[in-house]
């Protein structure tokens, strides 16, 4: 009987794809934990140990449907930890006639693979994952050739093509976007529903990690996992998401805590990233929740929720797919600073860097904001290398694949690419962090001074970001407040702020 390879990714979790809905004894599935992929940057424990189980559970599911699947761990004998090598030695091994794969979502997978295959004297044919919502090039056709690129325009396209939180041709209450709606900040009430409703133990793949080798930062509870490693364990998390934060969601997403990492944020990005949950059911379960409890969840909140998995998630995908290769190579600011140490350890003074850094190091998570107006904004204001803030948020958190990290960060976070993703840099000193959290309560640094003893870095960084950019930035119009601000600030004063700025680039690593 000819045999067929098939290749699953490590993020190609999808139990419902078309592949696997009859068992044909001719297809032989191949799945890897490679090398190539824990070493390209250093990845946090939980995100190795959470993509390995959730593969290892998947090939187990698919043998126990009668598929016959191929599956090297990372410390197997026969494991090339290369994926070119790994697929031509099974090729030859098992006499393979035809190589077939799922097109990947990272772009050096897709050439990695374009490559592959063009070496081959065997038929090859790809396929689509079936998950996104959008295709690879649907940004791409609706903006290229036009002078405004804006989220905004494709989540309405999105919206009308599916028909969600739609009313004929019109958004459900008149109004496409709640976002105005969307930043409160937490006091401790309502309180935040407890996050262990999953929980794995993943005591030997940890081990298996550690013995192998693999650098990798952070830390974890090998006996008390918190992410959905199966199928089963997403759908519970959607459900218990839909049940307790969603009512709450919208509300408070842009809120931040010391006492309350997650809030009421879904943690369903690993699920969702590793195609174990498709947006569509995770948007549409969520719609279902409304529907039924309009009094306990308002419009607002299931919009909010709706617009970041079918607007943001998929545009970022788009704009990935089409910038790529360059996109990665973007630096607008020709930043070249390196990446301070507490980055890797939360050893610093600014409570704020503290309390994000931990809470990634401890959860390999952060939510929107933590990542945008904490880290990501310290990160921009200090003119940190791109690259260095690439490799960070790739490798910490466990959500984070290139496509959806790159565009987010390299884009959105740090105006890297001149304001393809964002109108505007997303920077703003101590009073929007102390606006939406209680970080500034008990810091070393005082929130409202700008100079002197003490002063809180971002205000006079914030200042200095705005006048060493102003030949890039002076005719941006989103921040044209910002230059008039700048520019009736008294001398002395200005001269203030922008020494104590110089002062503490120069020192960094203390702060």
């Amino acid at each position: 009987m000819a045999k067929t390879l098939r290749l699953i990714l490590g993020d190609q979790l999808n139990e419902q794809h078309s592949w696997f809905q009859e068992v044909n004894e001719s297809h032989i599935y191949c799945l890897f934990e490679m090398r190539q992929e824990t070493d390209y940057v250093t990845h946090h424990i939980q995100k190795l140990a959470g993509f390995f189980t959730a593969m290892r559970n998947f090939a187990q599911t698919l043998e126990q449907a009668g598929h016959q699947v191929i599956y090297y761990t990372i410390n197997d004998s026969s494991n090339k930890h290369i994926l070119a090598e790994n697929l031509s030695q099974l090729i030859k091994q098992y006499r393979i006639q035809e190589f077939q794969y799922q097109l990947p979502d990272e772009w050096r997978i897709d050439e990695q693979l374009r490559l592959f295959c063009e070496s081959l004297s065997i038929p090859y044919r790809s396929f689509d994952t079936e998950h996104f919502m959008s295709t690879r090039m649907q940004v791409k056709d609706l903006f290229e050739g036009k002078k405004q690129i804006l989220m905004e325009t494709f989540y309405r396209q999105i919206r009308k093509q599916y028909g969600i939180l739609m009313d004929g041709t019109e958004p459900i209450g008149g109004k496409w976007n709640y976002d105005s709606e969307n930043r409160k900040k937490w006091t401790g009430t309502p309180a935040a529903p407890a996050y262990d409703i999953v929980k794995n133990d993943v005591s030997e793949v940890t081990a298996e990690i550690k013995n192998s080798g693999i650098k990798y930062i952070g830390s974890i509870q090998p006996e008390a996992f918190l992410w959905p490693v199966s199928r089963k364990q997403s759908l519970q998390l959607l459900q218990y998401f839909v049940a307790h934060h969603l009512p709450y969601f919208g509300t408070y997403q842009d809120a931040m805590s010391v006492q309350e990492p997650f809030l009421f944020h879904s943690r369903l990005s690993f699920a969702l990233n590793t195609k174990m949950l498709s947006p569509a059911e995770v948007v549409h379960t969520a719609i279902e929740a409304w529907r039924k409890n309009p009094e306990n969840i308002s419009l607002p909140q299931i919009e909010g929720f709706a617009r970041q998995i079918i607007g943001w998630r998929e545009y970022m995908r788009g704009i990935y797919w089409w910038k790529m290769p360059a996109y990665e190579t973007l630096n607008f600011f020709n930043h070249s600073t390196q990446l301070p140490g507490y980055f890797w350890n939360g050893e610093t003074k600014m409570n704020c860097v503290k309390q994000a850094v931990h809470n990634s190091l401890e959860n390999a998570y952060a939510h929107h904001i933590q990542r945008l107006m904490v880290t990501g904004n310290f990160a921009l204001l200090a003119g940190i290398h791109p690259d260095e803030v690439d490799k960070w948020y790739l490798g910490i958190y466990i959500d984070a694949l290139q496509w959806v990290e790159v565009t987010n960060t390299r884009g959105m976070s740090q105006f890297a690419d001149g304001g393809i993703v964002g109108s505007k840099p997303y920077i703003s000193s101590a009073n929007y962090i102390d606006k939406m959290g209680d970080y500034c309560k008990g810091c070393y640094y005082d929130k409202k001074k700008k100079h002197g003893d003490k002063a809180c870095p971002f205000n006079s960084l914030y200042w200095h970001f705005y006048e060493r950019n102003r030949n890039l930035l002076s005719n941006n119009q989103r921040i044209s407040m910002m230059y008039q601000v700048l520019n009736k600030m008294a001398s002395a004063e200005k001269q203030e702020i922008l020494k104590q700025a110089e002062d503490y680039l120069q020192t960094l690593e203390t702060l």
